[in-house]
């Protein structure tokens, strides 16, 4: 720490008294002040937590958001308005990025491989964090090692639909329907949960469901609207503007019933029990691994407090999720204790995208 100084202030405490006092009465008191001052000022500094000298304030530059699917699904309006309360909160600018392709995969090589100094974060599905380590035989990142949570925003309930022309209101019907017709199923990405649930029901029920991909739900749910695509399974927000027009009818409800939609049944309450219904809908959010441990405790509480707020509520009754995210602690025993079961599911379809 560089300091002005006087040809005093490097004088030994004697000679510089001395030096004050050939100077006259007057000028003692003063040199013996700017001394005092500049010892207490060296003393302040020795006591100074030893990680607060030379640390930059974060954040320190606009922030980036990258994300792993397509506009106008329930993931990208996660980011994009949990963003905006993030840019408000810290004084920085909050840049979304969608970097579609490979079940997100690229999207979070990008955070990956991108400094560890809380600018960059990656917000996706399970399937990304998860289930690509089967998907994949060689990602060009570690998920364990090179990404690490900041929380799981919580996806809520989904809800299977079906084109208005596809003869079914159950599950059940729509198996039937799949066994005498060409059953196509779109999922917004490979080894999505609909891709595991498509590939559930089509084993367990000994019927052929083809998996139909996107890059999100917004292009997904105009192709089922259209009836290039028999079904699908999404956020009840994405697909509403279709429903509104009558082209899609919600047949089931998965991890509960929707909030938006309380009279539709769930897959389990229809009598499907297998592992995949069971399963907890998740969008990870995280940052590169050896980010600094503060930092991820101020974008965790950030969350928290951005849930808070009115506009976070709507976006939240909007979609059909009342549920709160996870705490970062509460991120990191989830992450822990479901990872393996979506890894298995994963593992079960035995795709292999490389």
């Amino acid at each position: 720490m560089k300091h002005s100084s006087s040809p005093a202030d490097h004088l030994p405490a004697e000679t510089a008294s001395a030096s004050a006092e050939a100077a006259g009465p007057a000028a003692a008191p003063t040199t013996r002040r700017r001394l005092l001052t500049t010892a207490a000022a060296a003393g302040a500094v020795s006591v100074m937590p030893r990680f607060a000298i030379g640390q930059a304030a974060w954040p320190s530059k606009p922030i980036r958001i990258i994300v792993g699917t397509a506009t106008g699904g329930l993931t990208d309006n996660f980011a994009r308005q949990y963003g905006d309360f993030i840019s408000r909160k810290f004084g920085q600018p909050v840049v979304v990025e969608n970097r579609t392709g490979a079940s997100g995969t690229i999207a979070a090589d990008a955070v990956a491989k991108s400094a560890p100094d809380g600018h960059t974060f990656l917000v996706t599905i399970s399937t990304t964090v998860w289930a690509a380590r089967v998907l994949y035989r060689k990602l060009p990142y570690d998920p364990e090692k090179d990404l690490t949570p900041v929380t799981l925003f919580p996806s809520g309930a989904l809800l299977m639909a079906v084109h208005e022309k596809i003869p079914a209101r159950t599950v059940k019907e729509y198996v039937d329907y799949a066994r005498k017709n060409k059953a196509t199923f779109g999922t917004y990405s490979p080894a999505s949960l609909p891709h595991m649930i498509a590939d559930t029901l089509g084993r367990s029920r000994g019927i052929d469901i083809e998996p139909v991909h996107y890059k999100g739900e917004a292009p997904m749910w105009i192709d089922v609207a259209s009836g290039q695509v028999n079904a699908a399974l999404g956020s009840h927000q994405a697909m509403l503007p279709h429903i509104q027009r009558g082209s899609l009818r919600v047949i089931a409800g998965w991890g509960g019933r929707s909030p938006r939609m309380p009279e539709v049944p769930t897959f389990q309450e229809q009598g499907f029990n297998e592992p995949v219904f069971a399963l907890n809908g998740w969008m990870p959010m995280c940052a590169p691994g050896g980010t600094p441990e503060d930092i991820l405790r101020k974008m965790s509480g950030a969350i928290l407090e951005a849930r808070q707020t009115d506009k976070i509520k709507l976006l939240h009754e909007s979609f059909g999720v009342p549920n709160v995210p996870p705490t970062l602690e509460e991120s990191r025993k989830i992450w822990k204790a479901e990872a393996p079961e979506w890894i298995a599911t994963a593992d079960r379809l035995g795709v292999k995208l490389d």
